[in-house]
């Protein structure tokens, strides 16, 4: 979903699984689809971890546990703080569809699935790298009191743990940047230059 990136402020979904891989934030079976419906997706989001083989609830998931069952809204578990390498294994972007259509913003983790990482930028998820000490800070914050809030700053290109005042400061590809503060995916970046694009062209002929 597109949407300006700015200041996200936000309760956190602690998935606490190293070396999640895509297979697990999305299981195969799901990628026959056609459809890039992002409910479909969203309600596949980690799928067999939520459900057992008769489609009930598994009670002591992190997403099926009160604290943390709410669907994401603004301000509540837009952000997900999720173990390290997260998003390992196969390329497949449907990863990411199933992270944003679930209606997550942010994914904080002391590694990331380089592949893996740039599907979620291409899908306005912002993937933030922490040290693994900070990494470990919000999980016990989180543990400690699930309504603990977690400010991402995109301009400033910082993450904070507002319970502790815990700063870390994030690397993101300028280009990337910009396009996420300004909801604007490759095509649509190209559309705002289509003059300079096109005087460049002329000139260059």
């Amino acid at each position: 979903m597109k949407a300006k990136f700015n200041i996200i402020q936000s309760t956190c979904i602690p998935i606490e699984i190293d070396n999640c891989n895509t297979d697990l934030i999305i299981p195969a079976r799901y990628l026959a689809s056609t459809t890039r419906d992002p409910k479909f997706f969203g309600d596949a989001f980690m799928h067999d971890l939520r459900y057992d083989a008769n489609d009930k609830p598994v009670a002591d998931f992190v997403l099926n546990q009160p604290d943390f069952s709410e669907a994401p809204r603004e301000g509540v578990h837009e952000i997900i703080i999720g173990g390290q390498n997260w998003g390992s294994g196969s390329s497949r972007e449907h990863a990411a569809w199933a992270i944003a259509g679930y209606g997550v913003r942010v994914v904080i983790s002391s590694s990331f699935a380089d592949i893996h990482r740039n599907n979620l930028l291409n899908c306005f998820v912002l993937p933030v790298i922490v040290s693994k000490e900070f990494q470990t800070d919000l999980f016990a914050t989180v543990k400690a009191n699930p309504k603990a809030e977690v400010k991402v700053d995109v301009p400033n290109q910082t993450v904070t743990n507002l319970s502790t005042g815990k700063s870390e400061k994030f690397d993101i590809n300028a280009y990337k940047k910009y396009c996420l503060m300004n909801a604007l995916d490759d095509i649509d970046f190209l559309l705002e230059n289509k003059d300079k694009i096109e005087a460049w062209e002329q000139k260059n002929a």
